[in-house]
């Protein structure tokens, strides 16, 4: 079932590529919130943007603020638009709750979007690895579910592509990260630039 799901995940951002590129703001709530992380990280700091799709607006934020952003994303699709317009130099493709990295690699790693496209069974495991790249005192800025939505496949209504969601509410979200090895620094809920409801961004960082 999960293989399944995460297939027809990464079908819709394949197909929806460009009209997502295209109807995705560039400015925000959102990608304000970046600036917490800008903040403490030092100039040319490794960071891994986890689900990047084309990488406008956050790669491309990350890159410009000085910092050494890599983009990941399961969208092979995405990553070609992300290269071609150099907002992804060096794209990666693959699963969250296996990042093809060794342990301690980056400073930060961001996630816009993308873990609540997961089932949430998995948001545990996405956290470990999320925990696992990052080094001492690493931080780590997350969009995540702010209600509980067991499931939610959606036929045809996503940029005219087939969607699937799967999250925890905003405290159960909080706990699985205090037992992943985090610290919370911060949480808000922010509205979604494509008015699909809000979520709650967290910064949080790795304890000891």
């Amino acid at each position: 079932m999960h293989r399944d799901v995460k297939e027809l995940v990464r079908r819709g951002y394949d197909r929806a590529a460009e009209s997502y590129l295209a109807a995705r703001p560039m400015a925000g709530a959102d990608v304000a919130l970046l600036a917490h992380l800008f903040d403490r990280l030092a100039p040319g700091a490794a960071v891994l943007d986890a689900g990047c799709g084309a990488g406008q607006p956050v790669t491309a934020a990350l890159r410009d603020a000085g910092l050494a952003a890599i983009g990941l994303d399961l969208s092979r699709r995405q990553l070609e638009l992300g290269r071609r317009d150099g907002a992804v130099t060096a794209p990666v493709q693959a699963d969250l709750v296996a990042l093809p990295f060794p342990a301690g690699t980056f400073a930060g790693v961001v996630s816009y979007y993308a873990i609540f496209h997961l089932p949430r069974a998995e948001h545990s495991a996405v956290f470990a690895e999320i925990r696992r790249v990052l080094r001492s005192r690493g931080l780590a800025l997350l969009c995540l579910g702010s209600r509980d939505v067991p499931e939610d496949l959606d036929p045809e209504s996503w940029l005219g592509q087939p969607m699937y969601w799967s999250q925890f509410d905003a405290s159960r979200n909080l706990d699985l990260l205090r037992a992943a090895g985090f610290e919370n620094l911060w949480q808000r809920e922010v509205t979604d630039p494509m008015a699909h409801g809000r979520h709650l961004f967290v910064l949080v960082q790795v304890r000891g």
